[in-house]
């Protein structure tokens, strides 16, 4: 069976410069993947390509077979989501913007109201529902963009910083949901915090300078008595090697 997530060979330069170079992975349902890589070394550039929001100058991306270029639309059917910034329609309230959002994706009536409540009850928005989108703190804005990206009960998840802002407690609820979630769809998640990579994800890409220098297993890369942060620091600041 295919994987949910296929990338060849994805590449994009703007002008002289390439951002990223010919990255290849894939992601089966029941993984959840941590990107990771310092910044500028082309991580959200790599997200933006995979969700269709940027075309690759080279390279293929594909979501449940289909691919994110010339089947943009079906890519998108089954792909949630969340972008850096999570940008929103900031005087709308919560609701009205997932409802607005729901609409978009197709549902209406009671099946609209139902899927904006879940996603609010896995979210925890309930208490801000009426307020609009502008009045929020910034993490309450990252949790009605991550909201968003939940509405359809999607089979792939592609989360830029989904902890961004977050308190402690929310950041453990947001992991924990992440975790309920993981058997039944492929999820990425790019991050900086090292910690987040070890509490959720069941392998670690590490890309540096558009390359990808690492994919293994975050327990894997936790060698020789190094932290798995030891391990990023030299990885990134030093030679791009092949990755296994």
């Amino acid at each position: 069976m295919a994987a949910l997530i296929e990338i060849e060979k994805l590449t994009k330069r703007f002008g002289a410069f390439t951002a990223v170079d010919e990255v290849s992975f894939t992601v089966d349902r029941g993984e959840v993947l941590g990107f990771l890589g310092p910044n500028g070394a082309g991580k959200s550039t790599t997200m933006r390509m995979l969700a269709g929001f940027m075309p690759p100058t080279a390279g293929t991306a594909r979501i449940c077979g289909a691919d994110v270029v010339e089947n943009g639309v079906e890519a998108k059917r089954s792909l949630g989501f969340l972008p850096e910034g999570a940008p929103t329609y900031p005087e709308m309230s919560v609701t009205g913007f997932l409802r607005f959002t729901a609409s978009i994706r197709g549902f209406s009536g009671s099946e609209r109201d139902d899927r904006v409540a879940l996603a609010m009850a896995q979210t925890q928005l309930e208490g801000v529902r009426l307020q609009p989108i502008e009045t929020l703190s910034k993490g309450f804005k990252r949790r009605v963009g991550l909201a968003q990206a939940l509405l359809h009960d999607p089979p792939v998840l592609v989360l830029d910083e989904p902890t961004d802002g977050l308190d402690p407690n929310q950041k453990h609820e947001v992991r924990e949901l992440i975790q309920r979630m993981a058997p039944t769809k492929a999820i990425v998640i790019s991050t900086h915090i090292l910690e987040e990579v070890d509490a959720v994800c069941t392998r670690a890409i590490i890309i540096a300078r558009g390359k990808v220098i690492v994919d293994a297993p975050p327990r894997a890369l936790e060698v020789a008595g190094q932290s798995l942060e030891q391990v990023f620091r030299t990885l990134t600041l030093g030679k791009p090697q092949e990755h296994a």
